[in-house]
């Protein structure tokens, strides 16, 4: 019998045991359950006392050079000591399994559990410890360059916005002003001095679900997203979640910014061109993840992406976001 093809299958957590207890030689009390079926899927390993994240790319995500430049990164900063989820060979030094799924081929990566518990609102304290966590990262990843996607404006808008055509109609309200503010966006792109900012490595997701707490020591993983470009993404980027997981409080939420940018400075500077660029970096951000979603709306946001949202989002979300900076869109 032919099979029919299949866009997207979750494959078995009972199944995959056998493959960990033969790679990784891991007890016979091993066990394994799905965490999230999200843009990778997400799989929590226990071996007696010890715990580990399975991670299963999706097909024609990921290739097996953007896993592999993934893996070089993860190594490099934990050979720097920095708090990260790094990968796990398997007993032949792999880190990479080859999984033949209904859809076909699909990798996945053994990595190390970010022990702590992640928080969607957190103290100022750790918001500062995070800034200096993340500045360390930047002193590591500064000039580092990977075989990845290079993060450049047509990629951040420009791709970003076609996407996002194909799921809500040009004429609407919401996209007439995604399309100025993309104008307003290129123009902007096309005045940095690149010679004053800061480039290399880049994690491009790190916010509070990509990160765990255990008595204020701070883990960061699902690196995912890294690629090159400027290092002030990160930045924008997580200062763009604190405006949205503090939004009923703009003065708390500009006080735990305020820590976030001063335990970054603590450690290393932020020019002053950097700073210029962050609220408009946080626009292209959402532009960024909104092509995300709707790229990848057959096996992962299908579930909640429609008009509705994305009008909600454009409106709620980066409107405002461009609004509370002042924004000439």
């Amino acid at each position: 019998m032919t099979h029919f093809p299949v866009v997207s299958s979750i494959l078995s957590a009972q199944y995959l045991v056998p493959l960990f207890q033969v790679k990784y030689n891991f007890s016979r009390d091993t066990t394994c359950r799905l965490l999230k079926a999200g843009v990778n899927h997400t799989y929590l390993v226990t071996d007696v006392d010890r715990k580990y994240i399975f991670r299963i790319y999706c097909i024609n995500w990921r290739t097996k050079q953007d896993i592999a430049e993934e893996i070089r990164l993860l190594n490099l900063l934990r050979a720097h000591d920095m708090p990260v989820a790094y990968p796990i060979a398997d007993f032949d030094n792999d880190y990479m399994q080859l999984l033949h799924a209904p859809e076909g081929l699909r990798v996945g990566v053994m990595f190390s559990y970010a022990h702590g518990e992640k928080v969607l609102q957190f103290p100022v304290e750790l918001h500062y410890k995070v800034g200096a966590t993340m500045a360390r990262i930047h002193q590591v990843t500064e000039n580092f360059k990977l075989d990845r996607v290079e993060y450049t404006p047509s990629v951040m808008v420009v791709d970003s916005f076609e996407r996002i055509k194909g799921y809500l109609p040009v004429e609407t309200e919401e996209m007439q002003w995604m399309q100025q503010a993309q104008d307003y966006l290129l123009k902007l792109y096309a005045t940095i001095d690149h010679s004053k900012i800061r480039h290399g490595a880049v994690h491009m997701d790190m916010w509070f679900d990509n990160m765990t707490f255990e008595n204020e020591a701070i883990n960061i993983f699902d690196f995912d997203f890294c690629g090159n470009g400027m290092l002030c993404y990160d930045i924008a980027y997580y200062i763009l979640q604190v405006y949205s997981t503090e939004k009923e409080n703009l003065d708390v939420c500009r006080e735990k910014v305020a820590a976030f940018l001063e335990g970054y400075q603590s450690v290393i500077s932020i020019a002053e061109e950097e700073k210029a660029l962050l609220p408009a970096l946080g626009v292209s951000m959402y532009f960024f993840y909104l092509g995300i979603q709707c790229q990848r709306y057959e096996d992962y946001s299908n579930v909640f992406l429609n008009e509705v949202y994305l009008k909600r989002y454009i409106k709620i979300l980066v409107k405002r976001y461009a609004d509370l900076h002042e924004l000439a869109i």
